[in-house]
């Protein structure tokens, strides 16, 4: 009659087995149910490829001149713009689904389970980092197979991807925030129209900005506009090797909204933690 307390005691002392801190099916199941997302596919994927062929027609002549001695053409620059719009629709998307999991109960199933609260985290960091690799890959494609898009060197191509890509994770954090913050109804009815406001205020859809200028001073203080300067920077090689100025503020811009996208983030996971 005594022996079974003990056990009991014993077994709850146990410590509990160290999960992985990857699930690789749990990452298929994202990625799968993302792609499954007609909305996110056209707003990732189609978007910015119908908007880079557009406007890539428009622009004929002098005026696809980037700069004396540019390796790249301004068909490069709308392609390099488009494709930080479609990287970061799909990396706020990947994080911004997290509303819709918090509606079905399926957050509260999973802290049920032995899985790290932080996977979660990872899995949706993970998903945003594909989608966002693959919307700035298909861009790229269409830029290329269509030929609004001129690169005469290779280096430019790799270090906008690998930019856009790793910048990208910044809206990752974002969509986590607005996703923890907002109802699940209007979590993307929300960011799809607030994320073109802030390309439009970043500057992302127009050439460089006069730092003096209006427009150029408030668009400094937006999260897309480091992001934006830093994939166009690539672009302003010339065939004698030199680049445009870098500025360490582009840099100090996505590490200052990253920080409060987690932040944030962060400070509402604990919040929703805590009341389920």
């Amino acid at each position: 009659m005594t022996a079974l307390p003990s056990a009991t005691t014993a077994a709850s002392s146990r410590p509990a087995p160290r999960r992985p801190l990857l699930n690789p099916t749990v990452l298929r199941l994202e990625l799968r149910r993302l792609v499954r997302n007609r909305r996110v596919l056209v707003f990732t994927f189609v978007f910015p490829a119908v908007m880079l062929v557009f406007i890539g027609s428009q622009i004929t002549g002098q005026d696809d001149v980037l700069g004396p001695h540019a390796v790249a053409n301004v068909g490069a620059y709308v392609m390099a713009s488009m494709a930080v719009y479609g990287a970061v629709m799909a990396s706020t998307s990947a994080g911004a689904s997290v509303s819709i999991e918090r509606a079905a109960g399926w957050s509260r199933q999973l802290r049920l389970t032995p899985a790290r609260p932080v996977s979660q985290v990872l899995v949706k960091m993970l998903v945003a980092v594909v989608l966002g690799a693959c919307a700035t890959l298909v861009t790229f494609v269409v830029g290329a197979a269509t030929g609004t898009a001129h690169l005469t060197r290779l280096a430019p191509w790799w270090q906008m991807g690998v930019v856009i890509v790793v910048g990208s994770l910044v809206f990752a954090a974002f969509g986590l925030f607005m996703g923890y913050l907002l109802p699940s109804d209007n979590a993307m009815q929300l960011l799809g129209p607030l994320l073109a406001v802030l390309a439009i205020l970043g500057g992302l859809f127009s050439g460089p900005l006069p730092t003096d200028s209006l427009y150029g001073q408030v668009a400094q203080y937006t999260p897309i506009y480091g992001l934006s300067r830093l994939a166009h920077w690539p672009l302003t090689l010339t065939t004698t090797g030199t680049h445009d100025a870098f500025h360490v503020s582009w840099v100090l811009d996505l590490v200052v909204w990253g920080g409060l996208f987690v932040a944030g983030a962060v400070w509402r996971f604990r919040r929703d933690t805590d009341r389920v």
